[in-house]
């Protein structure tokens, strides 16, 4: 508290002694007690009016004593358990847990990791995939600007994500791998990596690229076959030696037959093979009788047009090709969706012809595009032209029912260039994405979509969405999210199917070891989406019979259900809506490849390159002693005593406003007792 506040205080006390005794010692008619009573009161109230104004402040001082962290991040995956580690890391963690020196100097942390990471509770070591880099991300954000050596209790062996050697560069604090697994080298024959297109184009031959790995000392001879059903498809011998270990094989394959194809893919084993596991492979291929063939229509070059081939490619059941307009007069009917990119007067022939023909459009527009002359090509919409440019941003429609679509991330998407000026839509539609400026909507459509008389169409209005998938991959590390957005717009676009009340979108097969989801949209008698309606799934195992109902979860404008708890299998499902005759019925398989089954022996030697990345140091499960010992010892990590400091009030003002009203209430009941009110 600084002088001057004391003096005030000084000087607000004087003041209201000043005040009471004036008001009860020089005017007052009370005599005796009562004038003393009465001046008391006074003064109370008067002091503590004045203390309000005041407000005297002091800094107050605490000193606290901070532990370091000390996170164990333990393995959950199902390769844990294919090593026979389990007892090991429970026993590991049963010494962290009892040693009261270790306890005493970290303050200790358990999280597990497997497909996502999570504070640990209970261990199943059945995780399907193993993401030790998001594992190491989690944590080195979780225990930012914090002294935090970080135990990780696993085998090293990854099946998803970032190389964790190379990720934990940047990772700030020590850390200590426990090594789970040996590196004793096994005599092993494995398929290594198999890869294939998803789809096939019937009468067509698709390709297979198959990496077979050798682990072993002397030469050795197997055969690689490829089988469907009963029938040997591909056959080819193969030999390995100590210096030449790893084959690749490539390969094509017919497609003769619509519809799902499966195949399995065996490396014969050797006798002396621990695990066969790793030695087979099942893969499927759908085989489709037409693509989807689009057409991209553009005068100019621009880094659009790149990423929108890449996103629609990105699904082997459509095509694309550029052309100019010219050039595309008398090609329309070879394609069932035509993409026009900003389109000028030079489009007149092209609109022309999509009106004689009814092809389902999407036009995209931006700073190229001239607007009196798209104006009047179209009916549809029309947008005030001006020589003015804007830069907007896009904020998905969480109403917008006329398929599923995901939020991934517009709000924080790069801005798009586009033409200053209302855009009106003077058609029905239903608008994807609005227009933002500075984070406000701004009443203008960026994105929306009109189906009349079976025709589709769709305005994109602006330009610069290759930045969306570049920033879509810096967030996630994959174009997929970006690209599925892009697909499912082509797709609704480029089908002229009647849109039924419940549309249900799946997948062939699946691989059991990645996600198993299957999505819904249910409209109203309008064919408005109704978020209010209760879906299930019902899944019956074809070969067991057994049937299981799920229920589907709301997710903004569609619903969802997870089926990664089935076995692999063949399955029929039906979608049904409660208390509504509404249903959709279909199949999937699922191919059973558990990754976590494919490896023989920890990987030390990443292991052991990580910990000392990071001035750590690595031990296997049976030295979990001397990593206490170690941490213990290790004077680098201390105690660290902080101080922080707070200005507070002398006195809380409810205290001194309780005061004030139970002085004046006292001083009114006083008076009101003695008949002076």
């Amino acid at each position: 508290m600084t002088t001057e506040t004391i003096l005030y205080i000084i000087l607000a006390g004087v003041v209201s002694i000043a005040l009471a005794v004036f008001m009860y010692g020089y005017k007052s008619k009370q005599t005796g007690s009562l004038r003393w009573i009465f001046g008391i009161l006074r003064f109370i109230t008067l002091f503590s009016i004045l203390l309000l104004i005041i407000n005297p402040k002091f800094k107050s001082e605490t000193y606290t004593i901070e532990k370091p962290k000390l996170p164990v991040l333990i393995d959950n995956s199902a390769s844990v358990r294919e090593l026979g580690q389990t007892e090991n890391v429970s026993e590991l963690l049963q010494k962290f847990k009892e040693n009261v020196d270790l306890n005493n100097k970290f303050d200790v942390s358990y999280y597990s990791f497997g497909n996502d990471f999570r504070e640990s509770d209970s261990l199943s070591f059945d995780e399907k995939n193993t993401n030790i880099a998001k594992a190491l991300s989690l944590t080195n954000r979780l225990f930012k600007n914090k002294t935090a050596p970080t135990i990780i209790v696993t085998d090293g062996n990854q099946t998803l994500g970032n190389d964790y050697e190379f990720s934990s560069a940047s990772y700030k604090n020590a850390m200590y791998p426990v090594i789970l697994g040996d590196s004793v080298k096994h005599t092993d024959l494995k398929i290594e990596q198999l890869n294939t297109n998803r789809y096939a184009f019937l009468k067509n031959q698709f390709p297979v690229e198959v990496i077979l790995n050798y682990s072993g000392l002397k030469p050795v001879n197997s055969e690689f076959i490829v089988t469907q059903g009963a029938a040997t498809v591909y056959r080819a011998n193969v030999s390995f030696s100590e210096n030449e270990s790893s084959k690749t094989l490539n390969f094509t394959l017919a497609a003769n037959a619509v519809g799902l194809q499966k195949y399995t893919a065996q490396l014969l084993p050797l006798a002396e093979e621990n695990n066969k596991t790793n030695n087979k492979k099942q893969f499927a291929v759908e085989v489709i009788d037409q693509a989807t063939n689009v057409l991209v229509v553009s005068k100019i070059t621009h880094p659009d047009l790149g990423a929108l081939k890449k996103a629609v490619t990105s699904n082997e059941r459509r095509t694309v090709a550029f052309k100019k307009p010219a050039e595309a007069v008398n090609s329309l009917n070879d394609y069932q969706l035509v993409i026009l990119y900003q389109p000028d007067r030079g489009f007149a022939s092209i609109f022309n012809e999509i009106e004689k023909t009814g092809k389902n459009t999407l036009i995209i527009s931006g700073l190229s595009t001239d607007w009196y002359f798209l104006n009047g090509a179209q009916d549809h919409y029309n947008k005030e032209a001006s020589n003015a440019n804007e830069d907007i941003q896009a904020k998905l429609n969480s109403n917008y029912g006329t398929f599923a679509v995901e939020d991934i991330g517009f709000n924080d998407f790069p801005p798009l260039h586009t033409e200053f000026g209302a855009l009106t839509i003077s058609v029905p539609n239903e608008v994807m994405l609005e227009q933002t400026v500075n984070g406000i909507t701004n009443g203008n459509p960026l994105l929306a979509t009109m189906e009349i008389n079976g025709k589709r169409d769709a305005i994109w209005d602006g330009e610069g969405f290759w930045r969306w998938r570049a920033r879509s991959f810096l967030q996630t590390e994959s174009f997929q999210s970006f690209d599925d957005f892009i697909g499912n717009l082509v797709q609704y676009l480029a089908s002229n199917k009647r849109r039924n009340r419940l549309e249900v979108s799946s997948e062939t097969f699946y691989y059991n070891n990645n996600p198993i989801k299957i999505s819904a949209q249910y409209f109203d008698k309008n064919y408005v989406f109704d978020n209010r309606a209760s879906l299930n799934i019902s899944v019956k195992n074809t070969e067991t019979e057994k049937q299981t109902v799920f229920p589907m979860l709301l997710r903004n404008n569609y619903y969802e259900v997870d089926l990664n708890s089935l076995s692999a299998g063949e399955y029929n499902y039906t979608v049904s809506v409660a208390n509504e005759a509404v249903s959709s019925s279909g199949s999937f398989t699922i191919l059973d490849f558990n990754v976590e089954q494919q490896f023989l022996n920890a990987d030390v030697s990443k292991l052991r390159r990580m910990a000392q990345n990071t001035n750590g140091k690595a031990f296997f499960a049976s030295e979990g002693d001397l990593l206490i010992n170690a941490l213990i010892e290790n004077t680098n990590f201390q105690n660290i005593e902080k101080s922080e400091q707070k200005v507070v009030p002398l006195v809380d003002w409810k205290y001194l406003l309780a005061l004030i009203v139970l002085a004046l209430a006292a001083e009114w009941f006083i008076r009101k007792y003695n008949g002076l009110i």
